[in-house]
């Protein structure tokens, strides 16, 4: 017997709407959607944080003046970032590379991670966004949207064409609004900020950002594709193959065979140009935060392709104030969206938070004790009574209450197990009365108090149940009078 696919119409994606919607404009896609639909399969699999993640990305690119974000290392840091109000996580190979990777090392930015380890991180980050929606919406306090959109680091994409088509699928299926791929050669990739970087030729890049968008397609999600050029500073290339970058080769070859190349702004305009038509964004990767250099950049992108949305890494690697003076640095976000940088981000942010902030704790603890920790303590205290930061009440943070919740559930509200009530942070930490929001201290303590009475009931519960055994209990009743009735012995 034959067996008929489950779902024979396999299109759920948007393959019918590339040459109406003003989503697909000015891309290109050197295949069919017949091809698209030969590849999908037949079942139908939804992407749901990925799609929404990718549709609420795409919006705020239009509507907003810029995107800004941070690189989160941890889904905590991400937590911390929606909270604070960014809308966007940006989620860095080099961070992964450096203590957020598969293997459990730390390693310099060189593509020595096991490939899937940052669409694990982007899972780890999306599920502690997760946590978070769930515990506020267990609460009644809905005035937060947690699904920020994960913008995420395919690197050069860990080999060839089908590496990048199966590393594409891994980052929509942990849920990346949108993936970038630099034009580096994989094997030897750097991070834009070290010596020794090679290019790929400009078409085999291309394959590269045509091989992510298929994956998009074939998983039927409009993520979004994020073509970044490391020509501004790369002095290599493998092959003099492609004529587009003939102008930049000197002729030199190196011991390993590669070409010499003139890199800088010219040759990262031509590669953007190219890359244009194939990516959603556009990324240059610079040296220093230079406005004139940014504009220069951006002006002859859009001169070939208008309104071509660009990106900007407002890098730690760059020494700001070395650089710039303070007027520029503080306006310097709000020229570069006037030029048409919508996406900006802090691609290190979270490894230098994390390092830093531990190093001052533990070299003011190891000079002053419990003194040092308790200035941190106070320190939260001032921002959950100000701004509305939570991750003082630890327990309730990461979701002690919302487990109360569903174990109350379970046990139809008998539960004498709950955690929360009985805590210390419930009987130190004032109930939650120091919350930023009114309304969600409101929420906590109703949840507070609603385990309470649950224990309430389970402890009548039990008592009545221990009276009701005892009464059972053949030891505890009188036989006097009844010994003829009672069996013998034998």
């Amino acid at each position: 017997m034959q067996l008929k696919p489950s779902n024979s119409n396999n299109g759920n994606g948007h393959e019918n709407t590339w040459g109406t919607s003003p989503r697909w404009k000015g891309i290109s896609r050197p295949y069919t959607p017949q091809d698209v639909l030969r590849l999908r399969g037949s079942l139908v699999i939804e992407h749901t944080i990925a799609r929404r993640g990718a549709e609420r990305l795409w919006q705020m690119l239009h509507t907003d003046s810029h995107v800004p974000a941070l690189g989160a290392m941890t889904g905590n840091q991400a937590v911390q970032q929606v909270k604070a109000g960014l809308k966007a996580i940006y989620v860095s190979g080099w961070q992964v590379a450096a203590d957020a990777n598969n293997s459990g090392q730390m390693y310099p930015d060189q593509s020595l991670y096991p490939a899937d380890s940052v669409p694990n991180l982007c899972r780890r980050i999306n599920q502690a966004l997760q946590r978070a929606d769930q515990v506020h919406h267990s609460e009644g306090d809905h005035s937060t949207d947690w699904f920020a959109p994960l913008v995420a680091d395919a690197e050069a994409g860990f080999g060839g064409n089908l590496n990048a088509f199966e590393l594409m699928k891994g980052m929509i299926e942990a849920g990346a609004a949108c993936v970038h791929f630099e034009d580096q050669l994989s094997s030897a990739k750097k991070c834009g900020h070290l010596g020794g970087k090679v290019l790929v030729p400009t078409a085999e890049a291309i394959q590269k950002l045509v091989a992510a968008r298929l994956a998009a397609d074939v998983m039927g999600v409009p993520t979004l594709i994020m073509a970044r050029t490391d020509a501004d500073s790369a002095n290599l290339i493998t092959s003099d193959i492609d004529p587009r970058d003939r102008g930049f080769i000197t002729g030199e070859r190196t011991v390993e065979g590669f070409f010499r190349i003139n890199g800088g702004i010219k040759a990262a305009i031509a590669r953007a140009i190219a890359y244009a038509p194939y990516a959603d964004l556009i990324w240059c990767e610079t040296s220093k935060p230079d406005l004139k250099e940014a504009r220069e950049f951006a002006e002859a992108v859009h001169k070939v392709f208008p309104g071509k949305l660009l990106a900007y890494n407002c890098s730690p690697s760059f020494n700001w104030k070395k650089n710039l003076d303070d007027q520029t640095i503080a306006s310097f976000q709000k020229e570069l969206a006037k030029m048409g940088y919508k996406f900006q981000f802090i691609t290190l942010a979270g490894f230098h938070a994390l390092n830093h902030t531990m190093f001052e704790l533990a070299r003011e603890y190891s000079q002053t004790g419990m003194t040092a920790y308790c200035k941190l303590q106070e320190a939260e205290f001032r921002s959950e009574k100000e701004v509305g930061y939570e991750a003082v009440k630890h327990q309730r943070f990461v979701g002690t209450g919302y487990f109360d919740a569903v174990q109350q559930v379970i046990t139809g509200g008998t539960a004498s197990t709950v955690a929360l009530h009985g805590s210390t942070e419930t009987a130190q930490f004032g109930q939650h009365d120091n919350c930023g929001s009114h309304e969600h201290g409101k929420h906590c303590n109703q949840l507070i108090n609603g385990n309470a009475l649950a224990m309430n009931k389970s402890s009548r519960i039990e008592s009545e149940i221990a009276q009701l055994e005892e009464l059972l209990n053949p030891a505890m009743v009188s036989t006097e009078g009844f010994e003829d009735l009672m069996p013998s012995g034998d």
